[in-house]
């Protein structure tokens, strides 16, 4: 087992990481920007080392000075969390050269399946289901335009090397498919350096379902169910949560064994979520694997009673798998609370926090690194806290999910708290009768 553990993250998820560790006697170091001194997982690990200003191309994605920290602190492995370098090949190829262990896959699995155009061919070789669309890059718009038509509108446009929504265009006829391919490559180049493009077949009306796996470096793969993650505005998910009210045992089996192929095809080590499009017929299509520890992991946690993170760091210290496939028996769901005005288009609403009074009670969670005090940076994600809520059945989860959100209070800046109220309430997700397209019709009233 690790001696110690650098944590190449911030806020939420370096607190987690940080606190599974301590349970397991593995020392922790933390890496902050200045924008980040008074943050939890400063305090609270056993090290911390500042790598930088607040601009996160001179902290958290600076490798040279996360390896710096690395070296002073004479860590053995960095677990990278998700977001920043977590799914970077090339961090987790200098980890290697230097004999540090990365908690994650190896740099290989990860260009496989960061890659989009790359990961779908893996998956069609797998005998993975995969969304109709082009082989490869589409290399012009003439050439773009011919696949649209052949497959039929509506299609969507991808950034091969997006994420987040980024690089993204739904196209719905013809006349609007070079403005809008114009726009994603444009859009792509600056977010991500790599203007590459494919086309595939827009599913409509589609749920967004993902299936947890983890895999050991011995070669077995399981998968722990799945996660709903149907409920987004601009492609960014709003909750989480397991089982899906879409599910049905077959279709789960289908799924879960979908899964698995994926990520045995390329041996993969560690956690990693593949991420699904199931249509209103429960036909299901591979979208995409994330190789890292995802945001809605406690969702998961919560309905297995098991450890993520701790499981994490034992296959990467090489331990064997030794469970098997599992079926979720509760019923969780997971609030992400962002630092946005609501009624505002969620315009982020960064500042200090005057007063905080977190959720508590039976069955109920709250991941956070914020406190009555603290100053909500504008530099990062504006995420500061999940509220998660199990029970026996999805309507009482529902009912638990909604007084905790009304003793959960936050005050000094704006949350989305009051969106998650409503939605709560709302006739269409309480029946689980949604897709995608639910945030666009979706009206939050003024409280």
């Amino acid at each position: 087992m690790f001696n110690k553990i650098l944590i190449a993250n911030r806020g939420e998820i370096a607190l987690r990481i940080i606190r599974t560790c301590k349970e397991m006697d593995i020392l922790t170091v933390a890496v902050y920007s200045t924008a980040d001194k008074d943050s939890l997982h400063v305090r609270f690990a056993d090290e911390a080392v500042c790598i930088g200003p607040p601009s996160s191309t001179e902290s958290y994605l600076s490798i040279p000075r996360i390896m710096a920290a690395v070296e002073i602190t004479n860590a053995d492995a960095v677990h990278p969390g998700y977001g920043f370098l977590a799914e970077n090949a090339d961090f987790a190829e200098v980890c290697q050269q230097y004999g540090i262990k990365f908690i994650g896959p190896t740099p290989d699995m990860i260009r496989k399946m960061g890659d989009k155009v790359t990961a779908k061919e893996t998956m069609i070789k797998a005998g993975v289901p995969v969304v109709p669309g082009s082989d490869g890059l589409v290399k012009d718009v003439a050439h773009g335009q011919k696949i649209a038509a052949d497959i039929g509108y509506p299609v969507i446009i991808k950034a091969t090397a997006g994420g987040g929504g980024k690089g993204m265009r739904i196209v719905k006829s013809k006349d609007k498919f070079e403005e809008m391919w114009d726009s994603a490559r444009r859009e792509a180049k600056s977010s991500f350096g790599n203007d590459g493009i494919y086309v595939e077949k827009f599913i409509e009306e589609p749920r967004h379902i993902e299936f947890q796996i983890i895999g050991d470096q011995f070669g077995k793969v399981i998968h722990l169910s799945e996660r709903d993650c149907t409920i987004q505005r601009r492609h960014q998910k709003l909750i989480e949560e397991c089982p899906s009210p879409f599910m049905t045992p077959e279709l789960r089996e289908e799924m879960g064994i979908a899964s698995i192929k994926a990520g045995s095809c390329i041996n993969y080590e560690g956690v990693g979520t593949v991420e699904f499009l199931v249509d209103k017929h429960r036909k299901f299509y591979f979208m995409e694997m994330n190789t890292r520890i995802q945001v809605e992991h406690p969702v998961t946690e919560e309905v297995i009673d098991h450890d993520l993170i701790k499981e994490q760091i034992k296959v990467a210290a090489g331990e064997p798998l030794s469970g098997e496939n599992h079926i979720p028996q509760l019923h969780a769901i997971e609030c992400r609370i962002n630092a946005e005005d609501p009624f505002n288009d969620f315009r982020p609403s960064p500042g200090k926090i005057q007063s905080f009074h977190s959720a508590k009670g039976h069955g109920v969670r709250v991941d956070t690194h914020v406190y009555a005090g603290y100053t909500v940076p504008p530099y990062y994600d504006s995420m500061i806290a999940k509220l998660i809520c199990k029970a026996q059945t999805r309507e009482e989860c529902i009912t638990k999910m909604r007084r905790a959100l009304n003793e959960f209070i936050i005050e000094g800046i704006k949350t989305t708290i009051p969106f998650h109220k409503q939605l709560m309430e709302n006739k269409k997700f309480i029946e689980g009768d949604f897709n995608t397209s639910f945030m666009d019709t979706f009206e939050i009233k003024e409280e």
